[in-house]
């Protein structure tokens, strides 16, 4: 199983859903630690690939989101999960779309540092250049 890890306040904000949406979306990105998709898991619009993934999940009339990426080989980094506020269109707001950018070029540049052997000195064969 792939390492979790969590970005800014991600791990707070999903704390403070309520108790069936925090279900829900651990239960996602469980399966995402386990190389597998939920069915609720959609890639995200805006991210080029479908590597930063969302879960979308509604609750007595609100919308929780849960933003996380499964672009790296060893790890899966939640990036972003908040509840949306807006109850025109289904797009996700800007200063969410611009923060989510920001924690995933954080994951990227923590990954490398983390785990990306190459760029620490060793060969793709796992022995030292």
């Amino acid at each position: 199983m792939k390492p979790l890890l969590w970005m800014g306040s991600s791990l707070a904000d999903l704390c403070s859903f309520p108790r069936d949406v925090r279900k829900e979306a651990g239960y996602s990105i469980h399966l995402a630690q386990l190389g597998d998709k939920a069915l609720n898991a959609v890639p995200m619009v805006g991210f080029g690939s479908a590597k930063v993934l969302e879960v979308v999940i509604n609750s007595d009339g609100d919308t929780f989101r849960a933003v996380y990426t499964v672009k790296f080989a060893k790890a899966v980094y939640v990036l972003h999960a908040f509840q949306k506020k807006s109850k025109k269109g289904i797009s996700t707001p800007k200063p969410d779309i611009d923060l989510i950018h920001r924690r995933l070029m954080n994951a990227e540049n923590h990954y490398q540092r983390n785990y990306d052997k190459r760029r620490q000195g060793e060969s793709r064969d796992g022995k030292k250049a």
